[in-house]
């Protein structure tokens, strides 16, 4: 006993003292604290008092009229939390309180699931606090959103630099998926059903990947009438895992999970699970589609399948730029033990799992390039608050509160699968070859399920606290708190008599974006959405700039890829958002004074003014080929006088979008091929084809054929599109919504000749510009064609508009456009016959108009379809 007592002197003596003496410290002190008076005294010439100009406004007020609110304040907290369970006194002290307290105890709350709801129905995003401090908020698609960062709309300069030399985090939880169960083989003929392109259509090695759940895929949703009827959104769809059998496993050593029911790879009638994700603006209309193809195939096969959606469950965070995987190698830090009930086992079982946790191989994200195009990788991580602060996690060693103490066993760490023959997914401790288990989180998967929410964040700053206090030995021996599980009781914000399970861990999917090759990647975090919050904070702190809706376009349009719905003329969410910026410019225009209002635009594009170019086109054929330096215009007007008669000069079209939008090589191929067009100079990116465009453009022989078969063309049928994108041939700034327009060969001399000037460019009269198009008393929108012989050379064709024009900040601006693909095969046809062969060019010359300026600008076009063999990715 006296050794004992001897010791505990020993330690007592070497630890500070719990409990300060104020008086006496400062007596010890004193010879100190003189010598620091007497030399501020000596600065300041002995006067201490506080300058007049920086003195606080303490004056300012009425002091009288401050403690009034402040015991007003008091005691309308008091009445909320002196609340009783009683649904009517509940109500009666609701309403007592201000709207601004009620509104910021509602948006305090983090409910396991749905979103808080303004009294006129619209949702608000679990970031919307966040967000409504710092961007300019505006209410679409039945949320309100952050639209971008506070100002003008500029400082596109400053988010492509983050995004090429830092990273960029946007909040997407206004997308939701819709989740549909049942057979394999019934889910697959439901895709084939309602996507373009049919996951049947895909190559083999990349169907099986999808189809096992390694891999997500992406195509347009549509309905499911016709064949080609109206899309509705693009989507990104993925499979749950198959769930193997333990038989099949244990050669492979793998711990994997149970399964009620397994299945082989080769059945297709186990059940499955499928993601559909769609956006917050076509959700609707697709959720509809999706159960009417349910019920269809139901019917046809007596069959029960499953259609549900999972908004308000799920939440998507998206990270963009070319530090995006450092930043994730810093959130993510999987849980490598799995024990459930840890404080409730033996000294012996624990020891057991000791082992079994040293001896365990551990998963880290190391190399971006081991990663596959478009994975799925699935894990339970950590609590990022919870992460040191500096440093690095060895997870081959237990922590001292959570690793030995996590989830349940069905929530474990997870690997990802085959991803290639000699790829590796993140440590060197993985192999790269062989069958790898794809794991996955069935709390995610499974609807019914709860996952536990976060700590609240006044919990977790009390536990920091403690933790603080017992650092430096401040705190009651007798209050630590003993922990024994990662599932920790926290306190409800609002009733601290309920308690709720709070966990320190979350399950959440990491897909890689599939972008074009040479910029930088991107990931999306699919997690749950009471998780939201501590997600978005950790990852704001650690660098990643938030970016709004305005900035994701412009990132979209530097890397070439389209914008939902900017970007998607033939969907519904096309038309919705052009109705709103139309009705915000024309509330702008009435603004100003009628001597200088802006005479008004057409929004959206009167896209069937393109059937009138397309008609002048079938004109221009049948009576043969004029010379390319002619302006077309005006050779129809003298000849085909009696078809379009001297008074009428304007061509009626529809605001609506009556076309085709060819996404696909295969739908552009087929729908050439119904209007005996395959001899066009279009060249779509085929497996299997045996033309080349620079076969084709360098061979003279090969010039003359569509020549003599343009009169074959079919003309009673839907326009079709294709995606270009544009580049500026010497200058100009394309906007959004500007004309595209068939070029003559004089135009194109003028720009890329030698001694041209392109100040004496081709400029139409400014008189004529506000009457290009023209508004009708009904609301629609008409193509004038000027009666003026002088004014006529100067007017060209339409042929297609911008959907997203330049960002001005980009080195390299390109602008999104969409342009009828017969039109420009037969540009491409006229150019390169009027051209020596060492001057043609892959790209097609066009003419670009914004739709208030006078000066068409020449630009190059590049059909997209020519580069790659599908437009389905998004952003």
């Amino acid at each position: 006993m006296a050794i004992e007592g001897t010791q505990k002197s020993q330690a007592s003596a070497s630890q500070p003292p719990r409990k300060i003496n104020v008086q006496k410290f400062a007596e010890s002190r004193a010879s100190e604290l003189e010598s620091l008076h007497s030399a501020i005294s000596t600065r300041l010439s002995n006067d201490f008092r506080s300058r007049r100009n920086k003195r606080r406004r303490t004056t300012a007020f009425d002091n009288q009229v401050a403690n009034k609110r402040n015991r007003k304040k008091r005691r309308l907290t008091k009445v909320d939390n002196s609340n009783v369970s009683g649904s009517d006194t509940d109500q009666k002290n609701k309403s007592r309180l201000p709207r601004r307290v009620r509104r910021r105890l509602e948006l305090k709350k983090n409910l396991d699931s749905g979103f808080v709801i303004s009294g006129d129905g619209t949702k608000r995003l679990r970031t919307h606090v966040w967000h409504a401090k710092r961007f300019t908020i505006t209410k679409r698609w039945g949320f309100y959103l952050p639209l971008g960062l506070q100002g003008r709309g500029r400082g596109s300069r400053a988010v492509l630099k983050w995004f090429k030399q830092g990273v960029l985090v946007h909040d997407a939880s206004y997308n939701a998926p819709v989740q549909l169960e049942g057979p394999e083989d019934s889910l697959m003929a439901i895709l084939q059903m309602v996507l373009v392109p049919s996951p049947s259509v895909q190559s083999e090695g990349v169907s099986d990947s999808v189809l096992s759940g390694i891999t997500y895929g992406t195509a347009m949703l549509r309905h499911v009438e016709a064949l080609f009827s109206q899309p509705i959104a693009p989507v990104t769809y993925m499979w749950c895992p198959r769930e193997l059998s333990k038989e099949d496993d244990n050669n492979n050593g793998l711990d994997v999970l149970e399964c009620n029911e397994p299945c082989s790879i080769d059945s297709h009638s186990c059940f499955r699970q499928l993601w559909l994700w769609i956006h917050a603006s076509a959700f609707s209309d697709g959720y509809d589609a999706l159960k009417c193809a349910c019920q269809k195939l139901m019917i046809e096969r007596g069959i029960t399948i499953n259609c549900f959606p999972r908004e308000g469950q799920l939440a998507k965070l998206e990270l963009l730029g070319s530090k995006a995987f450092q930043l994730l190698q810093k959130t993510v830090h999987p849980v490598t033990c799995t024990v459930e009930n840890c404080g409730q086992l033996q000294k012996s079982s624990i020891a057991k799992d000791d082992d079994d946790f040293q001896n365990k191989k551990t998963f880290e994200l190391e190399n971006e390039e081991y990663v596959s195009s478009c994975a799925i990788l699935s894990f339970t991580i950590k609590d990022p608050r919870f992460l040191p602060r500096k440093g690095t996690i060895d997870f081959s060693k237990p922590d001292s509160n959570l690793d030995k103490q996590e989830v349940e066993a069905d929530d474990h760490h997870n690997l990802t699968g085959n991803l290639g023959k000699n790829e590796k997914v993140g440590s060197p401790c993985s192999k790269p070859e062989g069958n790898e288990i794809l794991a996955y989180n069935k709390n995610l998967w499974d609807a019914s399920s709860r996952i536990e929410p976060p700590e609240e964040e006044n919990e977790f700053c009390m536990e920091k606290h403690q933790q603080h206090m017992r650092f430096f030995c401040l705190d009651d021996p007798k209050s630590r708190p003993q922990k024994t599980s990662n599932k920790v009781q926290c306190s409800h914000p609002q009733k601290t008599s309920n308690k709720v399970q709070c966990s320190h861990s979350c399950p959440v999917l990491l897909l890689k974006d599939n972008n074009i090759k040479g910029s930088p990647m991107g990931w999306s975090i699919i997690l749950p959405i009471s998780w939201v919050k501590v997600f978005w904070h950790f990852l704001v702190s650690k660098g990643a700039h938030a970016i709004g809706l305005r900035e994701k376009h412009w990132v979209a349009c530097e890397i070439g890829l389209p914008y939902f719905p900017s970007d998607f003329p033939d969907c519904n969410a096309y038309s919705s958002l052009k109705e709103i910026e139309a009705t915000a410019s024309m509330q702008n225009a009435e603004r100003h004074p009628p001597a200088i209002r802006p005479f008004g635009i057409p929004i959206p594009s009167p896209w069937n003014v393109i059937h009138t170019a397309f008609d002048k086109l079938s004109l221009r054929v049948k009576e043969g080929e004029i010379s390319s330096g002619e302006n077309m215009i005006e050779k129809n007007s003298m000849t085909n006088s009696s078809y379009e008669g001297s008074s009428i000069t304007s061509f009626r079209c529809h605001n609506s979008f009556d076309g085709i939008v060819a996404r696909t090589s295969s739908t552009l191929t087929d729908l050439l091929t119904g209007i005996h067009g395959e001899h066009l100079f279009l060249f779509p990116q085929l497996q299997n084809s045996k033309s080349s465009i620079l076969r084709v453009m360098k061979d003279k022989s090969m010039m003359g054929k569509g020549h003599n078969q343009s009169t074959q063309i079919s003309h009673s049928h839907k326009l079709c599109f294709v995606r270009v994108h544009l580049h500026a041939y010497k200058e100009g700034v394309f906007e959004d919504g500007a004309v595209v327009c068939a070029p003559c060969l004089a135009d194109i001399s003028a720009w890329t000749s030698s001694t041209g000037s392109i100040e004496g460019g081709l400029e139409m009269p400014n008189s004529a510009v506000g009457s290009y198009f023209k508004e009708q008393s009904s609301g629609k929108w008409e193509l004038q064609v000027p009666e003026d012989p002088a004014s006529r050379e100067y007017h060209r064709w339409p042929i297609g508009f911008v959907t997203t024009g330049f960002v001005r900040g980009s080195k390299k601006p390109t602008a999104e456009a969409f342009c009828e693909a017969v039109l420009l095969a037969c540009l491409r046809e006229r150019q390169w016959n009027e051209m020596p062969v060492n001057r043609r060019r892959k790209e097609i010359y066009v003419l670009v108009r914004n739709l208030r300026s006078s000066a068409y600008r020449l630009a190059l076009a590049t059909i997209v379809l020519e580069q790659q063999e599908d437009d389905v990715r998004f952003l």
